[in-house]
């Protein structure tokens, strides 16, 4: 067995008041309370906790916080983390249930980015009620939703998340974003043993100043995604990309910036896969429509203003 879902994100921010009213007042999520050190924990669904806002000094992501079956799972993972050559630091007894987990350790993956295994996922029979009125988001087996991150070392990267961790390939594609006669850029998006298209996914290229391209969550319908996207015109939230469907994982939806930076894409009606009987694709576009990114916009604004 391998990973099993994404649990939880841990973000440290200088804004926790932002974030408060990006993910009560536009996302929807619930406030669960704040941990013992001041982390306000948010809900999505049963699970204790899906988001996890620490203050701090900066603008970071700190981790993504990954499922496995069992203890007898999790310790021989941490044995395959520490032969590759990565860390290991397991949590203690107390920060292992402040993350609602049993047993947890923490390492890096080979560009860096900061990743949480832990097994035991605690949940809570109090209802999830969203402050603004989104009946549910999904999640259930297929986890909390996925986490894209950049590695610049991205084949020695891929190889330690599927080698090691035990990721698998979903789509493995090139996209050429700067026309054919740019260079192309690797992607990869993994899946873990659920049937969300892909649970982590990497682009070649330098680690973000925030520590992480974008995190997704997934609405019910079209309605819902269409009235957060009001709502974060409302809120003059900076739009990443527009409303698009994706081609592989035929997610529709549109990304916003994030208080700390990285992106959050909103999206639904994502394919749903087989992982035990899942064949890798490389698809050669990101969208089927739309999703025109704030950087494309920059660059036509750009040309017009030299023209």
């Amino acid at each position: 067995m391998g990973i099993k879902a994404l649990g939880y994100v841990v973000v440290e921010t200088e804004k926790a008041a932002e974030w408060d009213r990006f993910l009560t007042e536009f996302v929807g999520a619930m406030h669960a309370g704040d941990a013992a050190d001041g982390t306000a924990l948010y809900r999505v669904d049963d699970r204790v906790f899906r988001l996890a806002i620490k203050p701090g000094t900066r603008e970071w992501f700190v981790a993504a916080g990954y499922e496995v079956e069992s203890r007898a799972a999790l310790d021989a993972l941490a044995e395959k983390v520490a032969a590759a050559g990565r860390s290991v630091e397991w949590a203690s007894a107390d920060d292992a249930r402040a993350r609602g987990a049993d047993a947890l350790f923490r390492t890096s993956d080979p560009a860096g980015n900061g990743l949480e295994l832990y097994c035991g996922d605690a949940r809570t029979a109090e209802p999830f009620v969203s402050p603004i009125g989104v009946p549910c988001f999904i999640t259930s087996d297929m986890g909390m939703g996925h986490a894209v991150f950049s590695a610049p070392n991205f084949d020695e990267t891929i190889a330690f998340h599927c080698d090691v961790l035990g990721f698998r390939q979903t789509d493995m594609p090139r996209f050429e974003l700067f026309g054919p006669d740019g260079p192309s850029m690797g992607f990869a998006f993994l899946h873990a043993d659920n049937g969300r298209h892909h649970s982590i996914a990497f682009g070649e290229g330098p680690v973000p100043p925030s520590g992480a391209v974008h995190i997704m969550l997934e609405y019910p319908t079209l309605i819902e995604v269409g009235k957060a996207h009001d709502r974060m015109k409302r809120f003059g939230y900076p739009e990443s990309a527009t409303l698009g469907r994706h081609v592989n994982d035929q997610t529709t939806g549109f990304y916003v910036q994030t208080p700390s930076g990285f992106d959050l894409e909103v999206g639904c009606d994502s394919l749903v896969i087989d992982p035990a009987t899942w064949e890798t694709t490389r698809h050669e576009a990101i969208s089927t429509w739309g999703h025109e990114w704030a950087w494309q916009k920059a660059l036509k604004e750009q040309q017009g203003e030299q023209a």
